[in-house]
């Protein structure tokens, strides 16, 4: 089993940035791919940010030049700083890891979801 653990979420003004953390833990050989995706309310899911294992990072169009993506790989840990915050990126922000196990299956977990606030 994996487990997800999420923090850095809270409420925060427009303009203002946080930074969310995401730490796996369990049987792991290693990690692959890393996302975070949120949904805001009455909304679809959407991507907005992917790490592969070799550090090449993809965004939405959104948050392109705002939200920077990156990973420990010591910690096993995926990180999303944010920036320029605006209220329409509120959300609740979930990370999602794709797995190699130490039974070398290949497994995506997810995270509970840590909500993110921005007023206005």
């Amino acid at each position: 089993q994996v487990q997800l653990v999420e923090s850095g979420g809270g409420l925060v003004q427009a303009g203002g940035s946080l930074r969310l953390s995401c730490a796996a833990s369990g049987s792991i050989f290693s990690i692959n791919e890393m996302d975070w995706y949120r949904r805001a309310p009455g909304e679809q899911r959407e991507l907005v940010a992917a790490i592969t294992s070799g550090g090449s990072t993809n965004y939405a169009d959104s948050v392109k030049g705002r939200f920077t993506i990156s990973r420990d790989n010591a910690k096993n840990t995926v990180y999303l700083q944010m920036n320029s915050l605006k209220p329409e990126d509120t959300a609740v922000y979930y990370c999602k890891v794709s797995v190699t196990t130490q039974h070398y299956y290949v497994m995506n977990y997810w995270g509970k979801g840590t909500l993110v606030t921005v007023s206005s």
